[in-house]
């Protein structure tokens, strides 16, 4: 059975991650925008593209991911991948990369990620508090 992705789900998903209010992504997208229109579009499982591709440059989160972003898949292979920490035995003979090596890639890049979300949160604040100051 194939899954959809909700791209609305996702968006939501992202902006939440960057700290990033309905409010602030109403505005980043201009005068057309509202709080609810965000919360309504949010709840939409497929957006046309170039919104996505306006939004995408807003949070500075490629378009792709907003398409292909699938939580469910995410939480498997996490689950599936990682145990409790309990040790046990098993013969694996094919294995082409070391585990631990790939342990500490997904790490550095799960790192490197929170950095960019960081500083994209960081020049939208300095952005909005430019907007606030011209008031």
């Amino acid at each position: 059975m194939d899954q959809k992705i909700h791209q609305g789900r996702n968006v939501k998903r992202f902006r939440e991650m960057l700290g990033i209010k309905q409010e602030a992504l109403a505005y980043e997208l201009g005068e057309d925008w509202n709080q609810k229109k965000i919360s309504l579009l949010e709840q939409k499982e497929t957006i046309d593209t170039p919104l996505l591709e306006q939004i995408s440059e807003v949070l500075h989160i490629p378009a792709e991911a907003f398409k292909n972003f699938d939580e469910e898949q995410a939480v498997n292979f996490i689950s599936n991948s990682f145990d409790n920490g309990a040790i046990g035995y098993q013969k694996n003979d094919g294995c082409t990369f070391h585990p631990i090596e790939k342990i500490i890639q997904l790490h550095e890049e799960k790192i490197a990620l929170y950095e960019r979300m960081l500083k994209e949160k960081d020049e939208m604040m300095a952005r909005l508090e430019k907007l606030l100051n011209k008031q």
